[in-house]
């Protein structure tokens, strides 16, 4: 058991993490502007007002801290990519240079590993098809993938004897929302079930539940295997018109499906790193129970 601090912990992935550290013993607080309303974690866990401004002394936060997981993230609400909108930055400021002040603050506060929520976009644009491994050559061509990645290098250059950097590369991340939140498909859900017509697309994803299990191998795995590393979080390759006929199939619907996506160009990223610690992600079968419940909560058969 340890103490572990998470920053994020309230955010739609950051949820996930945090109860996926309750369940395996650990003590567990979240740093954030304000604390979690009561209720919304399934057990009791601490809080640590803190933010993300490069200029704050914030050593104090990782006082009695054996590790910190770095999931926030300043963006507009529902944008990762083009999340800066018109304010480049500050959206650099608080997400690179932020970042990078936390991970060295904790260092100094004595934090023995620190994981980092970094993401695919890392990758940018790859040649149709390629395979992402970890050590695909980073090619970010947006804001947010440029951040993510300084925001690695930097961590991995401080990682030694006594502290552990990993990397967490995650891909699009699916799962039921918050208390009070709605999970990321309740639009193209309502859409489709209106009858909407629905443009085709293929992604690739992972269930929140499978990332907050990646952190804890990420924070329990031995500190030889995991320091300075970087591990990708993925899953399933999700056809959207797959993901609507469960839907279909979930709500007594007939509603039209849309087209097969084109998945030939698609990059996909492989995770045997990743799994080679133990990590043992859902796949469909998770994502049919997921959807269900989605729609069992949310939604009325339409015949």
């Amino acid at each position: 058991m340890a103490s572990v601090l998470v920053s994020g912990g309230t955010g739609y992935v950051g949820r996930f993490i945090v109860e996926a550290l309750l369940d395996a013993g650990h003590v567990v607080a979240v740093f954030g502007r304000t604390a979690p309303q009561r209720g919304f974690f399934s057990r009791e866990v601490g809080f640590v007002e803190g933010s993300l401004d490069p200029d704050r002394d914030q050593e104090r936060a990782f006082a009695g801290i054996d590790h910190f997981v770095h999931a926030a993230f300043h963006h507009l609400p529902g944008r990762y990519r083009g999340g800066e909108g018109d304010d480049p930055t500050t959206f650099r400021r608080l997400n690179a240079d932020g970042s990078i002040a936390l991970f060295e603050q904790a260092k100094r506060a004595g934090v023995k590993r620190v994981v980092f929520l970094s993401s695919r976009a890392v990758y940018g644009r790859q040649p149709p098809g390629t395979a992402l491994t970890e050590n695909t050559p980073p090619l970010p061509d947006t804001l947010y993938g440029q951040v993510k990645r300084e925001a690695e290098r930097a961590l991995a250059g401080l990682s030694g004897e006594d502290f552990a950097g990993v990397t967490l590369r995650v891909t699009g991340v699916y799962g039921p929302g918050g208390l009070g939140k709605t999970h990321k498909w309740a639009g193209l859900f309502e859409d489709f079930l209106t009858g909407n017509t629905i443009a085709p697309r293929v992604a690739s994803e992972v269930h929140g539940a499978d990332v907050g299990a990646a952190v804890r191998v990420a924070l329990e795995a031995d500190q030889e295997s995991v320091a300075a590393e970087v591990f990708n979080v993925s899953d399933i390759v999700l056809d959207r018109r797959d993901l609507l006929a469960d839907v279909n199939r979930v709500t007594g619907s007939y509603f039209e499906l849309p087209p097969a996506g084109d998945r030939s160009g698609l990059n996909v990223m492989a995770t045997e790193k990743l799994e080679a610690l133990g990590w043992q992600p859902g796949g469909m079968a998770l994502l049919e129970d997921t959807v269900k419940a989605m729609c069992d909560r949310t939604m009325r058969p339409v015949r």
